[in-house]
This record gives C-alpha cells, sequence and structure tokens, in this order.
C-alpha cells in the first residue's frame, strides 16, 4: 500500500501593442492597516489570535521580497531516495505496473520550514534507467537559479546511482510543492508538499497540513505521452486526496480521505492540485473557505463558497467548524465540457469529519457546483502591493505558439522547447556562448528591475495552466472564459495591485495578459503545467540579465553543477537510458 503522511489549434503569445488601464477591482475585503498590525505585534506574536504577526520585525505587511527574517541556527536538512517499483497496490486498489516514489512514500514527503530558513536537500537517485531532477515549484530562487531544479536548463539531471544537494533560502511563506522536471515523470509519483510556515491575512487555531488533490491513471506517465503525442489525453483513472481515495470501479477497495475538524476551531487547510492534468473546482459541503493566500501570496482574506484549481495552484484557507457536528463530503467537479480534464471517477470526494460526530458517510449529497467554466478568479488582491507602471513596449518582443497535429507538437514562433539534457542553457551563459540553439525557445530579458509584459493569445478551444519559475507575475487581465474566440485588442487591464501568483489559467479561445519584473538574473522556464502539453513543447525559457548570472553562482555550486553533469555524460551514451521522446521537462 501507499505510505502515507499524517494528515496535517493555434496560440499566439505576443507584447502588448496597446493598453487601456481599467479602474482597479475593488477589493473583497479591505487590507490591514499598518497601525492595526504594529498594534498586534506589541503582543505576542503568532497566536490563535494574532497570526498576521510573525515576530517583533517581521508581519504580515512585510515585503517577503526585499525583507526576509533571519536564518536559523542550522539549516533545515533532508535526505531523499527516489526509487522505482513494478506492480504497485495503490492505495485504492489499483495496481500500476510502475511508480516512482521518494523514500517510499506517496505523496512524498513535505518539506517543512519557517519562513527565513535555509533549506538542504540531499537528493539520490536509485531509479533504474531514469535521470532526474527536482524543481521547487514556485520558490523564488532568488539570485539563486542553479537550484530551480530544470534539467537542460539549469542543471544536467541526476543519474541513476548518483546524489546531489539542493540549497535554497525560505524568502517566501506558504504553500507549495516539489516536483521532478525530468519530462513527465512527477506523473509516477516523484513529488511531494512544501510548506513554509509564517504570517496568515486571517486567525486560524489549527494546521491541518497540505491537502494535495491529484490525478491518478493506471499508465505510467512515460507511456502516456506517447498516447498523447497522437490522440488526445486519458480521463484519470481516479482522484486521490492526500494520497487515497475510494475506487471508482470497485468501492469496496480503498478508502475516503477524512480530515478531523475541532467543533467551533478555525482550521487551516493547505489546498494544492499537483496533478498532470486534471484542472477543478473544490468545495466543502455546508461551509465557506476563507481565502488567505493564493500560490504563495497572502492576500486580503475573504470567504467563498468554491474554489477554481488549475494545475500546479495552491491555496491557504480557513475553515470554521461552526456547522453541526457531522460528516461532510469535500466534493471536487469538471467542467461538463471535459475541457479542463475529467476521470472515471463521476464523484470525486474526501470526507470532513467533525471530532465529535460517528464517523460515516456523510447524509447530504454534497455541494452543488455553480460556477463551471475552467478558470481562476482574479479576484485576490494581495496584502501585499504591487503596481505595474506605465511602460514602453519592444516590437520585437511578438511570440506566436501554434498547435501542430498528428503528433502533436506545441510550437512557440515556428518551434517547439526540446531542452538538451546533455548540455543546459546554463552552459552556454557560462561560456558567454550566445548561439542559443533555437529548440531552447529562448527569449531575452536584459532590462534591469522593471517590468515585462506579456499577452498570450489562445485561439484553441484549451485552457492552460501557465506557470513561471523565478517569479510571480501580475495577472492584469484575460478574456472571459469558454467564449467565442477572442484576440487581444487593447481591452481594459487592471494595473493597480492585480492578483499575483506564480500559475493562471490562459483562457480557451482567448487571451492572458501578465507582467513580471526583472529582477531575478537566470534562466527561468514560463510553461503550461499540463505535463502533457509541456512534453509536447508549450513552453520558453526567459534568459534574464545573463550577463550577471555567472557572478551569482559560488565555486561550490559550480563544483556541483560541473561534476552532475559530468556523471551524467559518463552514464548517457554508455547505458541503456530512459529514451528522449518529448521536450525534456
Amino acid at each position: 500500500m501507499w505510505s502515507l503522511p499524517p494528515l496535517t489549434g493555434f496560440v499566439s503569445i505576443s507584447l502588448l501593442l496597446s493598453l487601456s488601464v481599467a479602474a482597479p477591482a475593488p477589493a473583497p475585503a479591505p487590507a490591514l492597516e499598518v497601525s492595526e498590525v504594529q498594534a498586534r505585534a506589541a503582543s505576542t506574536c503568532n497566536t490563535a489570535d494574532n497570526r498576521a504577526c510573525w515576530t517583533d520585525d517581521f508581519n504580515i505587511q512585510t515585503d517577503y521580497e526585499t525583507s526576509t527574517p533571519p536564518a536559523g541556527s542550522s539549516p533545515r536538512t533532508f535526505d531523499w531516495e527516489i526509487t522505482e517499483k513494478e506492480d504497485f497496490e495503490t492505495a485504492d486498489g489499483r495496481i500500476l505496473p510502475k511508480v516512482m516514489l521518494i523514500n517510499g512514500q506517496f505523496p512524498g514527503p513535505t518539506l517543512r520550514a519557517d519562513w527565513g530558513d535555509d533549506v538542504v536537500v540531499n537528493v539520490k537517485n536509485s531509479l533504474k534507467t531514469n535521470g532526474t531532477s527536482i524543481h521547487w515549484h514556485g520558490i523564488r530562487q532568488f539570485h539563486n537559479n542553479i537550484h530551480d531544479g530544470a534539467n537542460g536548463v539549469t542543471e544536467c539531471p541526476l543519474a541513476p546511482g548518483k546524489s546531489k544537494t539542493y540549497r535554497w533560502r525560505a524568502t517566501q511563506y506558504g504553500t507549495s510543492w516539489y516536483h521532478s522536471h525530468f519530462s513527465a515523470q512527477y506523473g509516477n509519483g516523484v513529488w511531494g508538499p512544501i510548506v513554509i510556515n509564517g504570517p496568515s491575512s486571517d486567525n486560524w487555531d489549527l494546521d491541518l497540513g497540505p491537502f494535495p488533490i491529484s490525478d491518478s491513471y493506471d499508465q505510467a506517465a512515460d507511456e502516456i505521452i506517447h498516447v498523447t503525442m497522437t490522440a488526445g489525453a486519458p480521463a484519470s483513472n481516479n482522484v486521490l486526496f492526500n494520497g487515497t481515495n475510494v475506487n471508482p470501479d470497485d468501492p469496496s477497495k480503498g478508502e475516503y480521505a477524512r480530515v478531523q475538524l475541532q467543533p467551533g476551531k478555525r482550521h487551516l487547510l493547505r489546498l494544492m492540485n499537483p496533478s498532470v492534468e486534471n484542472n477543478f473546482h473544490v468545495k466543502l459541503d455546508g461551509h465557506k473557505f476563507t481565502v488567505m493566500a493564493t500560490d504563495m501570496v497572502p492576500v486580503n482574506s475573504f470567504e467563498t463558497d468554491s474554489l477554481f484549481m488549475g494545475v500546479g495552484q495552491r491555496y491557504d484557507v480557513m475553515i470554521e467548524a461552526n456547522q453541526p457536528s457531522s460528516n461532510y463530503w469535500l466534493n471536487i467537479s469538471f467542467p461538463d465540457n471535459l475541457l479542463c480534464g475529467t476521470s472515471f471517477n463521476q464523484f470525486p470526494a474526501a470526507i470532513f469529519t467533525y471530532a465529535d460526530a460517528q464517523p460515516g458517510l456523510p447524509a447530504s449529497q454534497g455541494a452543488e457546483f455553480t460556477d463551471t467554466s475552467c478558470q481562476d478568479s482574479t479576484d485576490f488582491r494581495p496584502v501585499v502591493t504591487r503596481s505595474a507602471p506605465d511602460f514602453a513596449l519592444d516590437p520585437n518582443r511578438d511570440l506566436k505558439v501554434t498547435l501542430d497535429g498528428a503528433p502533436f507538437i506545441w510550437k512557440v514562433n515556428g518551434s517547439d522547447v526540446n531542452v538538451d539534457w546533455n548540455r543546459p542553457v546554463l552552459d552556454y551563459v557560462l561560456e558567454g556562448n550566445t548561439s542559443y540553439p533555437t529548440h531552447e525557445n529562448l527569449y531575452v530579458v536584459d532590462e534591469k528591475d522593471v517590468y515585462t509584459y506579456w499577452v498570450i493569445e489562445n485561439q484553441n478551444a484549451l485552457p492552460h495552466p501557465m506557470h513561471l519559475h523565478g517569479h510571480d507575475f501580475l495577472i492584469l487581465g484575460h478574456s472571459p472564459p469558454e467564449g467565442e474566440p477572442t484576440a487581444f485588442s487593447g481591452g481594459s487591464l487592471n494595473l493597480e495591485n492585480p492578483t499575483r501568483r506564480d500559475v493562471t489559467m490562459l483562457p480557451g479561445n482567448g487571451w492572458l495578459v501578465v507582467a513580471f519584473k526583472a529582477d531575478n538574473p537566470g534562466n527561468w522556464l514560463f510553461h503550461c503545467h499540463i505535463a502533457w502539453h509541456v512534453s509536447s513543447g508549450l513552453g520558453v525559457d526567459f534568459l534574464e540579465r545573463a550577463g550577471e548570472q555567472t557572478a551569482l553562482i559560488s565555486d561550490q555550486d559550480l563544483d556541483a553543477y560541473q561534476q552532475t553533469c559530468r556523471e551524467w555524460h559518463e552514464y548517457f551514451p554508455t547505458q541503456d537510458p530512459f529514451p528522449k521522446v518529448d521536450s525534456g521537462i
């Protein structure tokens, strides 16, 4: 059984050619006033009635991009081994031909640290023929691009039998996840939660820990890649809540995930979607979610009945146990048009149980969903504000992505992203070589500490959860979801404290406008987080301030980088490695 941790067409991307700035949307709830935060800081910090305060000097109003608490006396250190198992029985009673697990667990072990901590992760690759790498999704890696974990970009894959160490600073706080960036390998189980403890924009009593909701398939991810090259993505065979669920084909197998609520208490739940293809809505029957963070960005807290979760997205929510003591369904649903993914389990659910109630199945049928679109909200207002200033445009930044059929290949300006495992982009940077291969899909960002603006236009019906490494982006606007084909024509945008996060949905047949500040030299992927889409080329690499990157790399990190590449080069041509049939990321 799974070892479970405790429950705790055509797409074009173009630069903005004309803009009309809209008045900012009203915030769902007022921001915390500085005077209020200072008053709270005078009392004991980080208590159930004072979560806005972290220490006397750091609180929810601190700009975490410029100020970080001092690190602890020693780093948070983790030792992980990635292994491969065949004919594996899952928690829902299915037999999978192949899984890849970290320390034998699914989900993988939770990486938990405090805001400001140094983090050290020692990874050993004990897979049979696969290389691997670990990407720290949503972790900014400020001036630390070499530890981003994107093989073919910032490192060579880690060869079987070899080990390496990742080091980074927890300059942000909240909920995220880590995963392999070696092809679609994380779909075989190489992923787990990240929890960085810090302040919250609302108060809570108990931390229930990370609660991942993930799709699960009977085939190995590397086999599904071949299917999706010539046909549509298959439906998931199940949806797992923290690694478990009832088997939809045989309800006598498996069990529902259960979460216990303490009557009268406020609970922090860290929702995350580490799926490879499924985007969905989530709702807890009879209860509201008080949203406190989108990805790792604290927001002015407010209540909502349900949340949309694209692949890679996270929410920190507070659940108040203020209903009659009983059992309640936590349901997810997919839009009826099947464009957001689907599952053979038609009613994926978990059970939330009040501690003084008799355990059992909920009496209610569960929550009904009214919003069935495949689109995340952009009504969230960050506590620490950002504003996008007026800007001048570079006419050379006009990116166009097309979809070729049979095999299905996503291309950007005629080229699908296709990294070279044997020669990462970082090699070119270290050498000062600007003859970058076309298939790296590199776009140079040489500006310093200014916002760069991008329009993504999608004339295909499929929505895409777009993820940016190394930055949060401002979501300045998007077209209505699932509408008639719409190209961006300089419509209204919100430049004043817009929603900010690291994953957002590109609507089907529509457009999305985002901006990020060029303040973090490095090679940063921007890609669709549906594994089958990035596998087929849907991504670019922003080569940001290349001239400054080498100076940021320590001798220790450079030696480790070169050693990992030497070991990969020795392994790859002489052994029987996993064949590279896709983009490699």
